[in-house]
């Protein structure tokens, strides 16, 4: 069943952002009086299709939802009727090319624009940025934060929760500046703390920066009880049941949730011998295994429970943040600009082997994500639809011939010589298109694979 979901999800997600992709295409090329022959969603045979005349577009959904083409009346593609020419698009001026063109990647970027203003706009709810365990010998601690810490500004950014400021540190620190932090302690007293940009060398794009750094956000002691049970997962198998309360694992005394979850977590395929109270005061032992789950380049257990929080617990961590309609659109075009430029950094990083390979993320990555995000809830998947449409905008805009950005780098050097490029030139910049994506893809199965692998 968690496949299945996955699948859906993945195929859900893919649909929509190369819906919206293809879609900018499209309506531009209608706009300008280019005719559209087909619109694809999918590769390979049709599964459906729908003309409302045979002088109108074609509409298609195909087998392979991998991709998906807008495929417009064009001289170099087939012969094209004299009453029809002033419609192809090889007829079109420059400006009007270098449009359609750029109207897929752009038609993506105003998605994760429009998703965010949604979400901003019906305001969020996240954790605080307070600072729990420093590590004594860390980057963080070399920097002067203590326990207690809230942080409200890294560099010129405000931020008012966990995920404002783990995405304002991401994007602060792919510059490799040194970053200034401005704090409030404990005491409601504020204070600046810098992180050295040497320290931010090879970990500006890791997902785990923050723990990377020494940091460790501020969470309540939660008691080791049984809140939920995920059906089909280990702790359901074994027989622990909601409202059981862990007292020990393995002969040792369980105080708090989080000591009980890192142990599982380090103890993959492993079986842990459970002491539980049940009910008035019942006492069961059980035996738990908890199965591999590969996050990163690390393989954690993970057993499908999660723990009771009383109502009131969050109070004091949990913060709301709202935006009227004009300052939720700034926020939302903000964070896609900040969003896109941080891809580019991290492309570029890659290029010079200033950061790993192991950040790409291919058709496995990206399908597990979305069943993880699906599964979390609409808000969850919407933000992760923002970024996977923010991705296929940038990666599109690339300079590589058979994408977006290698067709504007045509019509670049087309407005530059005052002629288009010849066959030959375009047919050979397309052979080393291919071979770049078609090697783009491979790598991004393997990184896949070892992940998963372990």
């Amino acid at each position: 069943m968690d496949m299945l979901f996955t699948v859906i999800a993945f195929v859900v997600a893919l649909g929509i952002l190369i819906s919206v992709h293809e879609f900018g295409h499209f309506w531009v090329a209608r706009r300008l009086g280019i005719k559209v022959l087909r619109f694809s969603i999918g590769f390979g045979r049709p599964l459906l299709t729908w003309q409302r005349s045979p002088d109108d577009t074609e509409y298609v959904l195909a087998a392979l939802p991998l991709g998906g083409y807008v495929r417009m009346l064009d001289e170099t593609e087939d012969e094209v009727p004299e009453r029809e020419l002033h419609r192809a698009f090889n007829r079109q001026p420059l400006w009007k090319r270098v449009a359609v063109v750029s109207a897929g990647p752009f038609s993506n970027l105003l998605f994760a624009v429009l998703v965010y203003w949604a979400l901003f706009l019906g305001g969020d709810v996240g954790l605080r940025p307070l600072i729990g365990e420093v590590e004594p010998t860390s980057v963080a601690a070399e920097a002067g934060f203590v326990s207690g810490d809230e942080l409200v500004r890294v560099g010129d950014r405000p931020v008012r929760s966990w995920e404002e400021a783990l995405f304002a540190l991401t994007a602060e620190a792919l510059d490799g500046e040194p970053i200034t932090i401005g704090v409030r302690d404990a005491d409601q007293v504020s204070h600046e703390r810098v992180l050295p940009g040497e320290a931010l060398a090879g970990i500006a794009e890791s997902p785990d920066l923050v723990e990377r750094l020494g940091l460790a956000p501020q969470r309540p002691a939660l008691p080791p009880v049984v809140g939920r049970l995920v059906p089909g997962e280990p702790a359901e198998q074994a027989g622990l049941a909601v409202g059981d309360r862990i007292l020990a694992a393995d002969g040792t005394a369980v105080t708090r949730w989080r000591d009980w979850v890192a142990l599982v977590r380090e103890r993959p395929r492993q079986p842990i011998t459970l002491e539980v109270e049940r009910g008035a005061g019942e006492r069961v032992t059980l035996e738990i295994v908890p199965r591999a789950l590969v996050e990163g380049e690390h393989t954690v257990g993970r057993i499908g429970a999660g723990v009771d929080v009383p109502d009131d617990l969050m109070a004091d961590y949990r913060v709301e943040i709202h935006h009227d309609p004009l300052e939720a659109l700034v926020r939302a075009g903000d964070k896609t600009l900040d969003t896109s430029l941080m891809i580019f950094k991290v492309i570029g990083r890659m290029l010079v082997g200033q950061a790993s390979v192991e950040n790409l993320s291919g058709p496995i990555a990206i399908a597990e994500t979305a069943g993880r995000t699906a599964s979390h809830g609409l808000e969850s998947f919407a933000k992760f639809l923002a970024m996977l449409s923010i991705s296929l905008g940038v990666l599109n805009l690339l300079p590589i011939p058979l994408l977006d950005g290698g067709h504007l780098v045509y019509y670049l050097i087309e407005g530059v010589k005052g002629s288009p490029l010849s066959e030959t030139a375009l047919a050979n910049a397309q052979r080393v298109g291919l071979v770049l994506i078609v090697g783009l893809m491979v790598l991004a199965f393997y990184v896949d694979l070892s992940r998963l692998l372990g």
